[in-house]
């Protein structure tokens, strides 16, 4: 059954969740607005992993407890290389239908994605709000080369399994498939926030080392790279970056060291 949620608002966007008795989703730490006295909240460092929201225990006794710990230990580890929250939090309605409210952390849209477990969903990190107790969340390395050349683009969240993950971005949403512009599409790195399994996602160079080369790089405000998404599937883009904020907001405090030249001799250090 899907999960019942209602996404609602405008600049910045809220999920409401109802649980039936039973029913668990969790979220980011962080992530939570409120919640009504009949649902639980309980903070785990483990994902969901059984399709209950419950930790794998990995059989019984002392064994049982230390693979669950090494699996616990893995998931911290990779959050913590991906620079995401460390903990989850999982809520649970008792005796009756409860609701929780949920946000993401910066103006923008949010939307709902239904898992069918044919297909993996990848987002960038930080767009994870809540999903359902069903719903795996990982963490999904891109080979090196490309994530250390297009920087956003290193670390991914991956969701695998059955029903609704929320995911939450800057501005406003577009949803494209490559396939319907020729099969691929060229995007600033920031502008990404998911795609589905199936799609290529890489990382190129803006242009040739060349004086076009280095005009668009110098002055173009994009840097050296852009995100390149191949293939037949969902992608979805958000309107606004996170740099690109930062820089308004420096600009807005009379703080702005970016000046004229763009992206590349920005001194912005995220």
């Amino acid at each position: 059954m899907t999960l019942q949620q209602e996404i609602v608002g405008n600049a910045m966007q809220m999920a409401i969740v109802n649980l039936t008795p039973g029913r668990t989703v969790y979220c980011e730490a962080g992530k939570f607005l409120f919640k009504t006295t009949n649902v639980t909240m309980e903070t785990r460092l483990s994902g969901p992993s059984n399709g209950n929201g419950q930790p794998q225990g990995g059989g019984g006794g002392m064994g049982g407890m230390l693979r669950q710990a090494m699996g616990t230990a893995m998931q911290v580890g990779q959050r913590m290389l991906a620079g995401e929250s460390l903990a989850f939090q999982y809520f649970t309605a008792q005796g009756g239908q409860g609701t929780v409210g949920f946000a993401g952390v910066l103006p923008g849209e949010m939307r709902a994605l239904e898992l069918d477990g044919t297909r993996a969903w990848f987002a960038e990190k930080d767009a994870f709000v809540a999903a359902e107790s069903t719903v795996d969340f990982g963490i999904a390395f891109q080979g090196g080369r490309t994530g250390m050349s297009g920087g956003e683009g290193f670390v991914l969240e991956k969701f695998t399994g059955h029903g609704t993950v929320i995911i939450a971005g800057a501005g406003n949403f577009i949803d494209l498939n490559p396939a319907d512009f020729g099969g691929r599409i060229e995007v600033d790195t920031g502008c990404v926030v998911a795609f589905e399994e199936g799609i290529q996602y890489g990382v190129q160079r803006v242009g040739g080392l060349n004086r076009q080369g280095i005009m668009n790089a110098v002055f173009g405000g994009e840097g050296l790279s852009l995100a390149t998404l191949e293939g037949n599937g969902r992608v979805i883009l958000q309107s606004l970056t996170i740099e690109s904020l930062a820089n308004a907001l420096r600009k807005a405090q009379g703080g702005d060291k970016q000046g004229p030249t763009g992206g590349l001799f920005s001194t912005h250090a995220g």
